[in-house]
């Protein structure tokens, strides 16, 4: 099964094209770390549970990739993603 991509990017503004495109690569990277971590808590078998969190680890990697990107093309979102560390911060007073 081929994957679709979650939105219509002949609909975005061309100046926002690169922001969405790493959103859509982050969403499809999360996927990817819920589908191989339910797979790993669901096998018996050690050597495909250990493979599976070891792939799940590399999309958590991925991630990062694509959020470092997005941060530089996308300065409120740096911004707001800074307001929120704050915000959890002054929630769980830590």
């Amino acid at each position: 099964m081929l994957s679709k991509i979650p939105a219509n990017l002949e609909k975005i503004k061309k100046e926002d094209l690169d922001k969405e495109i790493l959103r859509i690569g982050i969403i499809a990277e999360l996927d990817a770390i819920n589908l191989y971590e339910q797979m790993a808590a669901m096998t018996e078998n050690e050597n495909i549970r250990k493979v599976l969190l070891d792939i799940a680890k590399e999309e958590k990697t991925h991630v990062g990739e694509f959020q470092t990107l997005l941060l530089k093309e996308d300065k409120e979102q740096e911004k707001e993603l800074e307001e929120g560390k704050k915000e959890i911060a002054e929630l769980t007073d830590k």
